[in-house]
């Protein structure tokens, strides 16, 4: 039986293929797989992923026609999962030695739905331990009484796929899935949903993940319009907790970070093309109006002065705009 299933979504990254690969030759273990998928590269890395189909222990290689983001590249290959666990990896990241062994050893002793791990954050030779914003450690909880409080950075602000690994009881149960199409923050539902619905959850520090930051062709470095895709991550998030039972206690958190990313996106608006900063400007009032209007006033009234200041000024646009209509 396979222990442990790995998924691996790879587009146009060959110049670090060779690195995760490498690392995840010092991973295998009879009992392991790894299922990369390749999202329709066209940079090479096909043929780095196709020689470590034939060189890799355990190595599944997927392709796919057409490019489908990573949200889409990780479902394939939770599809195509066999393992009692399941983990992910980026295509440009790497592992330490013999970190999936500790990791499953972890989940195994502690006996929950998921586990979450610190990773390395490696910006050039920079490396930095990031720590999951939970304090308790190797304590087996509730993940929904773990997303509290709203105020304050919790582990549903942690949202890394590939920082722990997940039973297999999760994805038969249609929690491990990413929403089809999100091209970033597709892991921002992800998180939530886990954290709403799983039914255990403990944090260890294993930070054997090493997160390549800074990489020039990334999501987080290029301001096209792919990244507005984080509205539409956000908006399943508001609109998921809106349906919960703890509605009233959920809902105020999910606010503050929408408009806490929001925010961010704003500040940076200079990184975008010029049409995708006119459209991040309009989308980004679109879903102030669609937030519950009492609950945003307490957020904006909460939140440190720039951030509300630049929502504010967003908020009276779109009831000006309102007005003059």
């Amino acid at each position: 039986m396979v222990k442990l299933s790995v998924i691996v979504p790879f587009y146009n990254v060959r110049p670090y293929a060779s690195d995760t690969l490498k690392s995840l030759r010092a991973n295998a273990r009879e009992d392991f797989e790894f299922i990369l998928v390749d999202d329709c590269s066209h940079d090479g890395t096909s043929d780095a992923l196709a020689r470590a189909e034939r060189e890799l222990p355990g190595a599944v290689y997927v392709r796919h026609e057409k490019n489908g983001g990573i949200a889409t590249a990780r479902n394939t290959g939770i599809d195509t999962a066999r393992g009692e666990y399941l983990t992910f990896l980026d295509g440009d990241d790497w592992l330490a030695p013999g970190h999936y062994a500790r990791l499953v050893a972890a989940i195994e002793e502690l006996g929950c739905d998921f586990l979450r791990t610190d990773h390395v954050r490696c910006t050039a030779r920079t490396r930095t331990i990031q720590r999951v914003p939970h304090g308790r450690r190797g304590e087996v909880m509730d993940p929904r009484r773990a997303i509290l409080p709203a105020e304050r950075t919790t582990s549903v602000d942690y949202p890394y796929a590939w920082a722990g690994v997940y039973h297999r009881r999760l994805a038969d149960r249609g929690l491990l899935h990413f929403t089809d199409g999100l091209r970033t923050a597709e892991d921002r539902p992800w998180i939530w949903r886990l954290h709403r619905e799983a039914e255990s959850f403990a944090v260890v520090g294993l930070p054997g993940v090493f997160y390549r930051r800074g990489v020039e062709d990334s999501l987080t470095q290029i301001g096209d319009v792919r990244q507005l895709d984080f509205l539409r991550a956000f908006d399943q998030v508001i609109e998921e907790t809106a349906a919960d039972p703890e509605a009233d206690r959920l809902l105020p958190k999910a606010v503050r970070t929408y408009c806490a990313v929001i925010a961010h996106h704003l500040s940076g608006i200079d990184r975008f093309e010029p049409s995708v900063a006119r459209q991040l400007r309009t989308m980004s009032a679109a879903a102030i109006k669609r937030l519950p209007q009492e609950l945003l006033t307490d957020v904006l009234d909460t939140m440190d002065l720039n951030r509300s200041a630049r929502l504010r000024r967003l908020r009276r646009r779109v009831f000006a705009a309102k007005a003059a209509s």
